[in-house]
């Protein structure tokens, strides 16, 4: 009997559903590439075979049934390309919409602060996983309201909202701050992820809030 295959973290390769094959995330903050990029994520997965290219709901492009034996070569040929943080206790994602720089309803420059957080916490380790959503108008297309920390646009400024989440126990994020410009809501963030470093259990920063009480959690980033 063939030996059973596992994630290849080393490789930022998770095997799939045939017990065989493996799937790479590869990072593109906020879905933004050049053509050359999608190209070149294009000529790779044709040159190994993959069986298809997943768009995520968190940005990324994932390239779907690759072997084993191909995924270092496979890495080397998209060259500058990074791996997305797809699994592990961080930072997975920070999903932002076209904000004003793309689209004509945008209050809010969410791809400057989307590119912003992602430069800062892409990757960065906590005690759980985390997500972070920027929308740069109430409309909220970045799902800002149903991530860990979740910035939105408005003619203010920012609003910060915390402790939302998608999963299989939604929750629905609650409101921290408003009015903020981008200085002032980079630093609530960076408040937000050191006070959810000291955290001690694996568990999302909404189940951490509901345990301790939002107004506590506002006092332990110097809110209160």
């Amino acid at each position: 009997m063939a030996e059973k295959k596992t994630d290849r973290l080393d490789k930022g390769a998770l095997v799939q559903r045939d017990g065989e094959t493996f799937a790479i995330a590869t990072h593109l903050p906020g879905g933004i590439c050049s053509p050359e990029v999608l190209r070149t994520i294009a000529d790779v997965s044709e040159k190994y075979g993959a069986a298809a290219i997943k768009i995520t709901g968190a940005q990324r492009m994932v390239i779907v049934g690759l072997k084993e034996d191909d995924l270092d070569n496979v890495w080397q040929d998209l060259g500058t390309i990074k791996p997305g943080a797809a699994v592990g206790m961080c930072v997975r994602s920070v999903k932002f919409c076209p904000g004003t720089t793309f689209c004509r309803i945008g209050q809010q420059d969410a791809v400057g602060m989307g590119m912003k957080l992602d430069e800062l916490y892409h990757g960065y380790s906590l005690p759980s996983k985390m997500k972070i959503g920027v929308s740069g108008c109430p409309t909220c297309c970045a799902e800002s309201w149903v991530k860990d920390i979740g910035l939105i646009g408005t003619k203010n400024g920012w609003k910060v909202v915390v402790g939302g989440n998608a999963a299989s126990k939604p929750m629905i994020a609650q409101l921290l701050a408003e009015g903020l410009n981008d200085d002032e809501a980079i630093d609530l963030v960076k408040r937000i992820i050191e006070r959810f470093e000291r955290h001690t259990k694996p568990q999302r920063l909404g189940t951490l809030i509901a345990n301790i009480g939002l107004d506590t959690f506002k006092q332990d980033i110097g809110l209160g």
